[in-house]
């Protein structure tokens, strides 16, 4: 499902805490774990495009699971340096078109993340 930046935060989980700051976001992703850098690689490719997360490790060729295991293993690194904040978007079950929990950056991190990539 493709959504536009302007109807993606609609039903947002804990917007607040979704990163806007280019320098904050180089800083997040430099920080991060291998395995972090190539989720947020992933989400990269498909700007303001919400996705469930089984569909998101096919795309990337993770097996089941690999990205709650993930987002838990940052968690520690969110909170101590980062206040919580996060360099993308959730929408919680009730709120996803698709029901399950979808995770998006929009095109704005998704440019940042680009960036850094090299």
């Amino acid at each position: 499902m493709a959504a536009t930046a302007k109807t993606s935060t609609l039903g947002e989980c804990v917007p607040e805490n979704a990163m806007s700051d280019p320098g904050e976001i180089a800083r997040f992703y430099d920080r991060c774990s291998d395995l972090m850098r190539e989720l947020l690689d992933g989400l990269a490719a498909a700007a303001d495009q919400p996705r469930p997360f089984p569909e998101i490790e096919d795309a990337i060729g993770w097996p089941r699971r690999r990205i709650a295991s993930v987002l838990g293993g940052v968690c520690h690194l969110r909170r101590l340096e980062f206040d919580g904040r996060r360099p993308y978007h959730f929408h919680a079950p009730r709120q996803a078109a698709s029901r399950r929990w979808e995770i998006w950056m929009d095109d704005a991190q998704a440019r940042v993340v680009r960036s850094e990539q090299s």
